[in-house]
């Protein structure tokens, strides 16, 4: 199963109805409570990506959230650390060892910066991530929309036109264009594509 993101939203649905929408505990235990009297099958969205997530809802409440806490990837605090010698890096701190293919010139221009190249390295991504991060949050939160609006809306009036006009960012037509869709699907897609825009 895959890792589950503690910190993130999710949304659960029963057919075109919105069942629960919060945190992966909040919206398991809202799931589990939900089941027997529901006709329709529920699919739980991962707010972050617009994919649906499966969550393991047997057993008793306690059992459910503890399987969803295994799943969480660790963090910095939580991570074991190793019994043998520590090799390089700062495991504490978050840093990984990973392998970065350069050419001869990269790595002679990395290594004459200050600090080296893992310190070069690093204040490159951090400048790239402040100098694109407002485009790289729209991107997301446009591919999540996207992605729960292919599940639950791809056979609803308008879909490609919609879809256009999303990826146009020409939220005016798209909202006009997703009007008569159902009142929590078309909600949903608005605040998934637009609410860090809002």
């Amino acid at each position: 199963m895959a890792m589950i993101p503690m910190q993130g939203t999710y949304t659960a649905f029963v057919g075109q109805r919105r069942l629960a929408s919060g945190t992966a505990g909040e919206v398991a235990l809202a799931v589990k409570r939900a089941t027997q009297p529901l006709d329709q099958p529920v699919v739980i969205f991962d707010d972050g990506t617009g994919r649906s997530i499966d969550f393991d809802l047997r057993g008793e409440d306690r059992e459910v959230l503890a399987r969803l806490d295994k799943l969480a990837p660790p963090s910095a605090e939580t991570a074991e650390t190793p019994a043998e010698p520590r090799g390089r890096g700062r495991p504490k701190l978050g840093v990984v060892a990973r392998e970065v293919t350069l050419l001869p010139r990269h790595w002679e221009w990395l290594g004459a910066q200050p600090g080296g190249a893992s310190v070069a390295l690093r204040k490159l991504v951090d400048d790239a991530r402040r100098a694109s991060g407002a485009k790289d949050r729209e991107r997301q939160a446009r591919d999540a929309a996207y992605h729960f609006m292919s599940a639950m809306a791809g056979d609803l009036p308008q879909f490609e036109e919609a879809s256009r006009a999303l990826f146009a960012d020409d939220r005016r037509r798209f909202t006009g264009l997703i009007a008569d869709w159902p009142t929590d699907i078309r909600d949903h897609i608005v605040k998934l594509a637009y609410s860090d825009r809002a």
